[in-house]
């Protein structure tokens, strides 16, 4: 009996560790696709959310309420893609041109578009630097680095600027449960130590260059502090 709960235990490992080393090419490889020249796609940038989701629920029961409100955000984004004027939502450019244009965003003050696809979109960027900057620490860090310290200070440079006093509790409570950086390494499942850096690596240059491109688009259009 001992014997085959270790081994379906086991099994249960490989199987979870191996769908967190597709989430980390499916994460790459979309937000690789969604850099067209200066400008992002926004059916891949919404599949590589898909897969930080995963990522981010893979990290514990704990973070459900990050990843279940990023969920949110991509599903709003993906009904207007599949919406009558899904051809302006095919790229963040054309998705604020078009919702500028016709005036669908609540620029001052919360209206009649609480989910404009720009608001929408500005939540996932903030949550996006967070990860980036969590992501790049991780692949900086010592084998003696704690992971909940390093996401902590992600948190705190990024989102938490953002977020109620509830939501920073919450989000700083769950980050003390965070695996080992060994333990996180190995649910990784890319390969040895300097394999998961690599990985890290080409990660954290595609999502910083997306970041860049849509922080200077929603600079550019005074976006950045929609309500």
């Amino acid at each position: 009996m001992t014997y085959r709960f270790q081994a379906k235990e086991q099994c249960f490992v490989c199987v979870h560790s191996a769908a967190v080393y597709r989430r980390s090419s499916e994460v790459v490889d979309c937000f690789k696709m969604s850099l067209s020249p200066n400008q992002i796609i926004l059916e891949h940038y919404l599949t590589g959310w898909r897969g930080l989701i995963k990522f981010i629920d893979s990290l514990g029961k704990l973070f459900g309420f990050i990843s279940s409100d990023a969920l949110k955000k991509v599903e709003i984004l993906v009904r207007f893609r599949n919406g009558d004027n899904g051809s302006e939502y095919t790229t963040v450019q054309s998705m604020v041109q078009f919702e500028l244009q016709n005036e669908l965003v609540d620029v001052n003050k919360t209206g009649i578009y609480p989910e404009s696809g720009c608001r929408t979109l500005l939540r996932l960027h903030r949550a996006l630097k967070w990860l980036e900057l969590f992501l790049d620490r991780l692949r900086t860090s010592t084998e003696d680095s704690k992971t909940s310290v390093m996401c902590t200070e992600a948190y705190n440079a990024s989102l938490a600027q953002h977020h109620p006093w509830l939501v920073k509790k919450a989000a700083l409570g769950a980050f003390r449960f965070l695996p080992q950086r060994s333990e996180f390494f190995k649910i990784m499942n890319v390969g040895p130590p300097e394999k998961v850096v690599a990985v890290l690596g080409e990660a954290v240059v595609l999502i910083s260059e997306v970041y860049r491109i849509t922080e200077e688009l929603y600079v550019k259009h005074n976006l950045l502090d929609l309500p």
